[in-house]
């Protein structure tokens, strides 16, 4: 231990450990779910349109590099982030990626389902007019998920149930939604929805792991 390449080489490797568990498009995506809250393997499997036994697989990996936690809640495996600094990690290893990565930055634009949209930049603005009841903020993932954590001044309607609850928003004020973060699709359908039935819709691209915002466990 006292040839500082030796040193140097084991502090590299053990670092590696995070990025190759990482280095996975599922993985991401479950780091990215369970940024939302905790959830079980049979959910997540759902989620991500895998199967249980290959989302257990990928699990073990994270739970190997420490970016995942698990406990036995009866007949289920629950699992969550490990803390506060793999939600961090994953909004940094995506906003690299937006950065750097203009085959992703045209992905995104395709996403959008209107040009319209609220910027990150526009973070202290959207919490004041929301305070004010000026605008409505539109937390559109499912109702557990919003419980575990939310955007300041949000109201809770799922997007399976979006359609039939629509008299619950004043159409004198606009609704911005949100779901999971860039990646997430819900608050675009959210958005295609209100508009066509005559409201003034925004979607903001981030959600509770982009704000900061750290689940109840």
């Amino acid at each position: 231990m006292n040839n500082p390449r030796h040193i140097k080489d084991l502090l590299y490797e053990q670092v590696a450990r995070i990025g190759k568990a990482a280095s996975s498009p599922k993985r991401l995506e479950l780091i990215e779910l369970l940024c939302q809250g905790e959830k079980s393997v049979e959910v997540l499997a759902r989620e991500t349109a895998i199967s249980v036994k290959l989302t257990s697989a990928h699990l073990r990996e994270l739970r190997a590099a420490q970016l995942v936690e698990t406990e036995k809640q009866g007949k289920y495996v629950i699992y969550r982030i490990a803390n506060r600094a793999v939600a961090e990690f994953w909004v940094a290893i995506h906003s690299l990626a937006e950065d750097r990565l203009v085959e992703l930055r045209l992905v995104i634009e395709q996403m959008a389902s209107h040009p319209k949209e609220l910027a990150p930049k526009d973070r202290d603005s959207l919490v004041k007019l929301a305070r004010r009841g000026d605008v409505v903020v539109l937390d559109v993932r499912p109702a557990d998920e919003f419980l575990a954590a939310h955007l300041p001044f949000a109201r809770s309607i799922p997007l399976d149930e979006l359609k039939r609850r629509l008299s619950e928003l004043p159409r004198d004020k606009t609704v911005v939604a949100y779901c999971r973060g860039p990646y997430c699709l819900m608050a675009r359908d959210a958005v295609a929805l209100l508009r066509k039935k005559g409201y003034e819709a925004l979607r903001l691209p981030e959600g509770v792991a982009e704000w900061g915002m750290t689940p109840v466990r």
